[in-house]
């Protein structure tokens, strides 16, 4: 399934999209000492490294330059034992589902315990504003199921897990080391802030932004400000553009929301290259607002 739904995102979104200035993704390379991104068409994947420890965030598509890419960095594939998912969707799981090449077939994954019912079948993901259903996603591997709030050491990295449904009922991200927040697909930043993520795709938009206020609520409560790494549209380090429009949502149609720095094609990544990747850290948003 991940192969034929790959390849499907591939050339209809970016027909879809194109000149919409929605997708704005990282090149592949270090966002700082200990993490790293590879950038695949229009997502990100992420590699958070810290002592002997290496783990994943999100598993991207079904993608041919994933173990290329990944060589760019210095990263090889089978280091990779820890897998966190934000949520199941095919840019954010397809290099373990079950038609993959199995770079990381012996990688444990890591899912919250609600989106994990999208796995098992007993809940069907729909997106399009309801209007189409997505095929059941299978994965091999060794999974843990992880709860709204919990802790848990990889190593000697310290992950805390967050629940922030609406874009999935099941949608986790994930504060690592107190320092950087894998946000998913929960906010969308445009050129003046964050957003609640692309409308089109949500579950439950009134609960994704619910979520998004929420999240943020937390965050201040423990006295973090992480940066805030997305899926899609880079990085910031800025708190309050990072929830700027908490309460918006991103829209395709409106186009006061989009980012005219984002590319005419995210899914051109012609300018993605291994001398970019060893070129410098990658640069974040929000230092104007």
């Amino acid at each position: 399934m991940s192969k034929r739904a790959t390849e499907f995102q591939r050339k209809s979104m970016s027909r879809m999209y194109r000149g919409k200035e929605i997708f704005k993704p990282l090149n592949t390379g270090w966002i700082d000492e200990n993490v790293a991104c590879v950038r695949e068409w229009a997502a990100n994947i992420f590699f958070c490294r810290k002592g002997e420890s290496t783990i994943m965030i999100d598993a991207g598509y079904n993608y041919d330059c994933l173990a290329e890419k990944m060589h760019w960095l210095g990263i090889d594939p089978k280091s990779v034992r820890h897998i966190l998912i934000t949520h199941q969707d095919t840019d954010h799981v397809g290099a373990v589902e079950s038609d993959s090449p199995g770079l990381f077939k012996k990688a444990k994954l890591y899912i919250g315990e609600t989106e994990n019912r999208y796995l098992t079948g007993e809940v069907r993901r729909k997106v399009i504003y309801h209007l189409y259903k997505l095929p059941q996603v299978t994965v091999n591997n060794k999974k843990q199921l992880l709860k709204d709030g919990e802790t848990l050491r990889i190593g000697d990295i310290k992950i805390h897990c967050f629940l922030v449904p609406g874009h999935t009922w099941g949608h986790m991200v994930y504060l690592i080391d107190d320092k950087y927040l894998f946000t998913g697909d929960t906010i969308w930043f445009g050129a003046d802030g964050g957003y609640s993520f692309i409308s089109a795709l949500a579950e439950d938009n009134k609960l994704a932004v619910k979520s998004l206020g929420i999240l943020k609520e937390k965050l201040k409560k423990m006295g973090v400000k992480p940066l805030f790494i997305t899926g899609h549209t880079g990085w910031t380090d800025n708190f309050e553009f990072a929830f700027a429009h908490k309460d918006e949502l991103c829209s395709p149609f409106k186009k006061k929301v989009h980012d005219p720095s984002a590319p005419y094609d995210a899914y051109d990544e012609s300018d993605d290259t291994e001398e970019g990747a060893k070129n410098g850290f990658l640069k974040g948003v929000g230092y104007e607002i």
